[in-house]
């Protein structure tokens, strides 16, 4: 195992390598292999242990009432899964967990973790940090979800990314990713910006949005 890529990941991070090969060591643990496209994990299962990809990428995925996949985001090494859920009345994997490429993951089970964060205070914090910014990844994504418009999530997308003051943002994604973490298709995106840009609200060249008119793009998302 890559110890020096777990400590570059949000769980280890301030943990030497040597560190953290001494933790596993004294810690029950096993590492699972899936094949590209393998389903790891199913919305709905109960969160027994701490999952940390080690080698590859996975993504969270959830289905709607007609049917409609859509893409929550994808974990790549060395982040860990669902590390949210893994207490509370309600663990369990809210999305399938799908494997991207040929992964590895390490398994930790929640018995063996907590007392690791017992023993650990780094861990301990570390594992608070990323709760806190799941719930505020997901309290975002709600956002999103709220908008019923392809044209409103994308205006929102932007003025959350630009800020009170911002003039332009860089999209940190290609359109396919956006229109994923929108749950539409690519063309739906592509029209939703050109639209945006020939009403003037927008200019747009490759990754970089510059606002040309925010009172408009403003008043667009209060509609």
């Amino acid at each position: 195992m890559d110890y020096s890529l777990l400590s570059n990941s949000s769980l280890f991070k301030g943990i030497s390598p040597d560190k953290i090969e001494l933790i596993l060591s004294d810690t029950e643990h096993r590492i699972k292999k899936f094949k590209t496209g393998s389903m790891i994990c199913q919305s709905g299962e109960p969160v027994y242990s701490l999952i940390v990809v080690v080698k590859g990428t996975v993504k969270g995925e959830m289905t709607d009432w007609a049917g409609h996949v859509i893409k929550i985001e994808d974990i790549s090494a060395p982040e860990a899964l669902a590390v949210a859920f893994m207490f509370g009345n309600r663990n369990k994997f809210p999305v399938n967990v799908m494997a991207v490429s040929d992964v590895e993951l390490l398994f930790i089970d929640k018995p063996d973790f907590l007392k690791l964060l017992m023993k650990d205070n780094a861990l301990l914090v570390n594992l608070l940090d990323m709760i806190s910014n799941r719930s505020q990844f997901l309290s975002e994504k709600i956002k999103f979800l709220n908008f019923k418009t392809i044209k409103g999530k994308l205006v929102n997308f932007i003025m959350s990314k630009s800020g009170k003051d911002g003039t332009s943002i860089t999209l940190g994604m290609t359109q396919n990713d956006l229109a994923d973490f929108f749950g539409v298709t690519r063309p739906s995106v592509a029209r939703a910006i050109g639209e945006l840009e020939e009403d003037g609200y927008i200019a747009a060249k490759g990754k970089l949005i510059t606002i040309v008119n925010k009172k408009g793009l403003s008043d667009l998302v209060s509609e």
